[in-house]
């Protein structure tokens, strides 16, 4: 099973794909988890995105199908995956739509986690507050939120457009979130 979470920076889509993962048993795919370590190790993915990264903007199409591609070609892949934070542009969306379909395989559940900008920028605080992210600072925040409404927003119309979207209201505790998303997928 294939499932994609989608929402604004902040909107706990790690956090619930975590849950989801060890859940269901599927590996997490979460680009922006994928490329910071590849920052980290200095790898050439890695050296192209830490700029971008650092500057708030979305590293660019091709990084991120490369990433994808590699990841879906992993044998802990094979029965699905939880993208977390990975179609972030329609070209992003139409190009995992194709891998999936090279596999024989199609997104199973679109879910979007629907949050205010001021819980966003409270929990994004937080977090910077305890894991010291560099793409967390007030200024990087601003430029990913309009990097999200600009170029991830539009994604969420092409999903709907296919149909099948599931919103889930993020506020509240993390266990009653995650109790959204497990009575919406039936497990």
């Amino acid at each position: 099973m294939d499932i994609l979470l989608l929402g604004p920076p902040g909107a706990g889509k790690g956090t619930q794909g975590a849950i989801l993962a060890g859940r269901l048993g599927l590996p997490k795919f979460a680009t922006g988890d994928l490329l910071r370590d590849a920052v980290k190790r200095g790898t050439p993915v890695g050296l192209q995105a830490r700029a971008i990264m650092e500057s708030g903007q979305l590293v660019n199409d091709d990084i991120i199908m490369g990433v994808v591609r590699e990841e879906l070609a992993k044998p802990e892949a094979r029965n699905g995956v939880i993208f977390d934070g990975v179609v972030r542009t329609v070209p992003q969306a139409e190009g995992v739509t194709r891998l999936l379909a090279e596999l024989g395989r199609k997104m199973d559940h679109v879910l979007f986690f629907d949050v205010t900008d001021e819980e966003i920028l409270g929990r994004i605080e937080k977090r910077r507050a305890i894991e010291g992210r560099a793409d967390d600072d007030p200024k990087a925040v601003a430029t990913r939120l309009r990097a999200y409404r600009d170029q991830t927003a539009p994604v969420l119309e092409w999903y709907r457009a296919r149909g099948g979207v599931q919103v889930i209201p993020a506020l509240g505790p993390v266990d009653e979130i995650a109790a959204r998303v497990k009575g919406l997928l039936g497990r």
